[in-house]
């Protein structure tokens, strides 16, 4: 592999980060800044703004704890997607302006394939079942015959945004995940909520708008146990059976929502039943950051991949199995 050091930007949704690594995943630097709100969830224009407010501290910030300058980044890469628009513009429009300036090659990678391939090369697992488990996301996802593939995925809203959203319904402001997860381990009883898991798919608005409904009338504590034990209990399900189809031997759990303990202990407690490895990536980098979207770029450059300037564009519907995988 060329030795290269790669400038990431990470800009799809909440996240502003700038990530600098080299072509042995070192990461030299992983700064960002996150768009929060008091209530009302993510706001995309208001994100897009906060990401160009930012954009020059985070760079700087990220080349001063690199030790580098910008003479001595190789590539950049962004990624296209999928995301929110004007959060991917903000990225994308600050990429090509950087890349203008000191005529460096871009490179436009996928958000969802990023958290992975960083998360195999960090955990060393070969090929793994990946539970992608993000605010937008929620995905099981494997690669087979060239690329990655969605064996099943969330058929309305992500895990992280119904979780958010459940939070937001409690009084909690953005994000509101780790809030529910304190709570989760503070409850006393289940309370009965929807559980709906369609062939390998999964659906999470009936299970919110019940939790909604019963918002004051039992214990939040036992709400927010109740809430996550079925939205946990219906990813794991669908990951034990793809396990079983696909006969992989690993799972890694990544996105920001595996930073969750109470997900983390139900898919461990599976994962010993199936005789499968779980592995999780260090938090930071489980999390949306640009040192995945610097990894990824690296693998690709390597691989041959070159654009122009005028040929990247943003993609925010872009999906996983779309993407031809030429490094592996």
């Amino acid at each position: 592999m060329k030795k290269i050091i790669c400038l990431g930007i990470e800009s799809t949704a909440h996240t502003f980060g700038i990530g600098i690594v080299d072509s042995k995943c070192n990461v030299l630097a992983n700064e960002k800044d996150m768009y929060t709100s008091e209530k009302g969830g993510i706001h995309p224009s208001e994100a897009a703004k906060h990401h160009a407010d930012v954009k020059k501290t985070v760079l700087q910030n990220a080349l001063n704890k690199a030790g580098v300058s910008l003479n001595g980044v190789d590539l950049i890469s962004i990624a296209q997607g999928p995301g929110l628009p004007p959060c991917l513009l903000a990225g994308m429009n600050f990429a090509k302006e950087i890349a203008r300036a000191n005529n460096l090659p871009l490179l436009g990678v996928n958000h969802c394939i990023a958290h992975i391939e960083i998360g195999k090369k960090l955990t060393k697992a070969r090929d793994p079942l990946t539970v992608y488990a993000s605010g937008a996301n929620t995905q099981i996802i494997g690669f087979e015959n060239g690329r990655y593939r969605v064996y099943g995925e969330t058929l309305d809203v992500g895990i992280g945004n119904a979780l958010d959203m459940f939070a937001r319904y409690l009084g909690i402001g953005f994000p509101g995940g780790p809030v529910i997860d304190e709570m989760y381990f503070k409850a006393g009883k289940l309370i009965e909520l929807p559980y709906t898991v369609k062939g390998m798919d999964l659906t999470f608005s009936g299970l919110l708008t019940a939790a909604k409904q019963k918002i004051g009338k039992v214990n939040e504590n036992d709400l927010a146990y109740s809430f996550m034990h079925n939205a946990f209990a219906m990813l794991s399900e669908v990951a034990e059976r793809a396990l079983a189809h696909t006969e992989k031997k690993e799972l890694m759990l990544t996105g920001g929502v595996a930073a969750s303990r109470a997900l983390n202990e139900m898919m461990e407690k599976m994962c010993l039943q199936r005789h499968a490895r779980k592995v999780v990536p260090p938090k930071s980098l489980c999390l949306d950051q640009g040192a995945m979207i610097a990894w990824q770029g690296i693998l690709e450059f390597n691989a041959g991949k070159k654009q122009e300037l005028n040929e990247i564009d943003i993609k925010p519907l872009q999906r996983t199995d779309q993407v031809e995988v030429n490094w592996l």
